[in-house]
């Protein structure tokens, strides 16, 4: 899979610009600079191949996430874990969550209309062979069970 995303269908028709960035969109109405550093580019993040604190060039112990190196309360002498905030009303907890659900959704690459076309077909094509391939194995199962015993 390659790591570049392919231009979409509708980008050089809506009029936008690409900015340095690489976002095309941080200039509009509504859109704040915090927001919009925060979108996603469609780029994956590179990967670190080897522990920097390694001399000789092997891969760290330490467990890494998204190239970075990370280090747990057990691994850190003298370092223990925060304790558990205290636990927030259930309203304040369902808005926090659906506050982060909003947040998540915003950074998906949604599908155009042509990939959505393209997807639904397959899908619907994909369903009417397995249709058609259990009833046909369930039929030939009908027919012998019927041959054998009846």
């Amino acid at each position: 899979m390659s790591d570049q995303r392919e231009p979409r269908d509708d980008a050089a028709t809506d009029g936008s610009t690409d900015l340095p960035g690489g976002d095309a969109d941080a200039g509009t109405a509504g859109s704040s600079a915090s927001s919009a550093s925060a979108r996603p580019t469609g780029k994956r993040a590179a990967r670190r191949t080897r522990d920097p604190d390694s001399a000789d060039g092997t891969a760290g112990s330490g467990k890494t996430t998204a190239g970075k190196s990370v280090a747990t309360a057990s691994q850190v002498p003298g370092r223990q874990r925060a304790e558990a905030a205290p636990k927030q009303n259930i309203f304040a907890r369902l808005r926090r969550f659906l506050r982060e659900v909003v947040a998540e959704l915003r950074k998906v690459i949604w599908p155009n209309r042509k990939q959505m076309v393209t997807y639904t077909a397959v899908v619907l094509v994909f369903v009417t062979f397995m249709v058609a391939y259990i009833s046909g194995l369930d039929l030939a199962f009908i027919r012998g069970v019927q041959w054998l015993f009846g």
